[in-house]
């Protein structure tokens, strides 16, 4: 039962989410991702440009809402195209010349999955990040709620 004051009813009112809308057909690689997300998301921030910092960015507070967004991802089928096993492979090998020395042979073997065509590949990885934001995720109060279209 919600309060009254001076013999009013208070209601409750669901605010809307704010809506931001990425296409898959804006991008083709995990920088250009970046680049998108952060127009979209965080326009003139400056910001990271790796997963860990678009972890960072879906906890709100980097000018995302505080109580959660809706992230519609248009066209999301080219994405998985796109952001599949060639792009994996590339952003692998990319990492294993930055990577620190204990984590390489991680890295390798991540590397020759992607070749195979096994495993989770940049969308996955991309998606993974945005549900753990989101209902039934560890970081779920965060409230990012991801539209797959």
């Amino acid at each position: 039962m919600l309060p009254e004051t001076n013999g009013l009813r208070a209601t409750r009112r669901k605010v809307a989410k704010i809506v931001y809308e990425i296409d898959g057909r804006d991008f083709s690689t995990l920088e250009e991702f970046y680049e998108v997300i952060g127009r979209v998301l965080i326009p003139g921030a400056d910001w990271g440009h790796n997963l860990n910092a678009f972890n960072d960015i879906l906890r709100g507070g980097f000018g995302t809402p505080d109580d959660g967004f809706i992230l519609r991802w248009k066209d999301s089928h080219v994405s998985q195209k796109r952001l599949g096993y060639r792009e994996t492979q590339r952003h692998l090998e990319r990492r294993l010349m930055h990577c620190h020395s204990s984590n390489r042979q991680s890295v390798r073997n991540d590397r020759e999955r992607a070749r195979q065509g096994v495993g989770p590949t940049v969308f996955d990885w991309l998606v993974e990040i945005i549900r753990v934001h989101g209902s039934g995720g560890c970081e779920q109060a965060d409230g990012v709620e991801l539209h797959l279209e």
